[in-house]
């Protein structure tokens, strides 16, 4: 080989190792980041990652399950519509990272957006309810409770048709570990 194409090959290469080395990714050494975590607000971790180590960005939203039901999913041996938790299927959403996520959830399932294609695979709701609004949450000693306005009557009813709406939203709050029982008020909403 020609020694000047020797000799200038090796200036190429140090200048490309060298440009590298001076931009902070160096080809030789990879880069060891300390092993600690960061905790998000959703209370997921972080690490942190090269080449800087800087900590990986905290997730901007969470998956939640919103509870919906689905008639065919509910039935006895006879055919006839049992009326039970059986027919609740989850759906996957994301929200936005906030210091109340299960009001949020809530608020979610209680508007009622099923896209075209879980409505194709059975999933229904009778929400929104016209004239239904959640008005206050509070969680003390895993006891949810949910204050709700219903100036149009919307949550009464049979018995059937109360219990699945009750469940929906029973189910979507107790996905949060926190949450180990769900309560309404006023006491008389959600009454056959």
């Amino acid at each position: 080989m020609n020694h000047k194409i020797l000799i200038v090959l090796v200036i190429l290469v140090g200048a490309w190792l060298g440009l590298r080395f001076i931009i902070g990714e160096s080809p030789l050494e990879p880069v060891a980041c300390t092993m600690d975590a960061k905790l998000c607000s959703d209370g997921s971790y972080v690490a942190r990652v090269s080449p800087d180590c800087d900590f990986a960005p905290c997730p901007e939203t969470r998956a939640v399950k919103l509870y919906y039901y689905n008639y065919e999913l509910d039935k006895d041996e006879s055919g006839n519509i049992a009326c039970s938790r059986n027919g609740l299927v989850a759906v996957e959403r994301e929200i936005p990272i906030t210091q109340t996520p299960i009001q949020d959830t809530i608020k979610l399932l209680l508007s009622s957006e099923l896209t075209t294609e879980e409505r194709v695979q059975g999933i229904d709701t009778e929400y929104p309810l016209e004239g239904l609004s959640l008005e206050g949450v509070s969680l003390k000693d895993g006891v949810l409770t949910l204050e709700f306005d219903d100036s149009k009557n919307r949550t009464v009813g049979g018995s059937c048709r109360v219990g699945i709406l009750w469940f929906q939203i029973e189910a979507t709050a107790k996905q949060f570990s926190e949450v180990q029982q769900v309560r309404f008020l006023p006491e008389e909403i959600f009454q056959p």
